[in-house]
């Protein structure tokens, strides 16, 4: 499986429309060569060089196993279009919460999982939620590093 961004492309600078600095959207992100038996996708950003240890930017799930693709500027929402559910990241708000380090160049790991089933479980999970309730279920997964400073 392979996860790519048409915004930045694998170690590349993430542009500052996707952080903190300007919009503060979510990327646009494609996804290609899941398992066909995949039933749902979930995603996690975070940001492993964080002061205070890794820092969750985003988590996603439950986005049906037909949605190959993101578009840019997820609504801040717990449900999005399609049924996809949202969680809380380290800001403790709903959806994607962009680079904004506190010094030097940090990487952020998109993360993809291709899960044999959806998951039974309610927006506004932590990371450590969605990874207990993910496990046994990921097919395949996906990275994609971008870094920002």
């Amino acid at each position: 499986m392979l996860i790519t961004s048409p915004a930045f492309s694998e170690g590349e600078l993430i542009p500052s429309k996707y952080t903190c600095d300007g919009s503060n959207f979510s990327p646009p992100l494609n996804w290609q060569d899941a398992p066909p038996s995949a039933k749902s996708f979930a995603l996690i950003c975070d940001d492993p060089d964080a002061p205070r240890g890794t820092w969750v930017h985003w988590i996603l799930f439950n986005l049906p196993s037909n949605v190959h693709a993101l578009p840019e500027h997820i609504p801040a929402q717990e449900i999005i279009a399609g049924g996809a559910k949202q969680g809380i990241n380290d800001s403790h708000s709903t959806g994607y919460d962009g680079p904004c380090p506190p010094g030097g160049t940090h990487r952020y790991y998109f993360k993809l999982y291709a899960l044999d089933t959806t998951l039974e479980i309610k927006p506004g999970i932590t990371k450590a939620d969605l990874l207990k309730a993910m496990k046994g279920h990921v097919l395949a997964e996906a990275q994609l590093m971008g870094r920002y400073k």
